[in-house]
């Protein structure tokens, strides 16, 4: 079993640089590549659970892809909000997210990962 789980996204300079601080600290990370195996409704819960952020800091409101669609980030701070988007663009999902045990952070800037360690 990893000591950590990171989901991420390989051309995330942030992400890179999460997975890196893990390696050099010598922690085995579960590396979940969230576009190609896109969370789930639970997976997404037990996020918003483990982060110490209010729900809309798991959405990339300043994404392209977020403006191309015509959203609000004031429409994104509810849970339920949150969940449903990211479950029908989870591109849009802030990353990286690095869990250790049952507490994660969205590691932006990528040392706030060492906050878990």
């Amino acid at each position: 079993m990893s000591d950590a789980q990171i989901f991420h996204n390989p051309s995330c300079s942030k992400s890179r640089g999460a997975l890196e601080i893990l390696s050099d600290k010598g922690v085995d990370a579960d590396v979940v590549k969230y576009l190609d195996a896109p969370p789930s409704r639970a997976t997404l819960a037990r996020i918003l659970d483990a982060i110490p952020d209010e729900p809309g800091a798991l959405v990339r409101t300043e994404d392209k892809k977020f403006k191309e669609l015509g959203l609000r980030g004031a429409d994104y701070t509810s849970r339920d909000a949150v969940i449903k988007l990211l479950l029908e663009y989870p591109a849009l999902m802030q990353r990286p997210v690095v869990f250790v045990g049952n507490k994660a952070v969205i590691a932006r800037p990528s040392e706030k990962v060492l906050d878990l360690l």
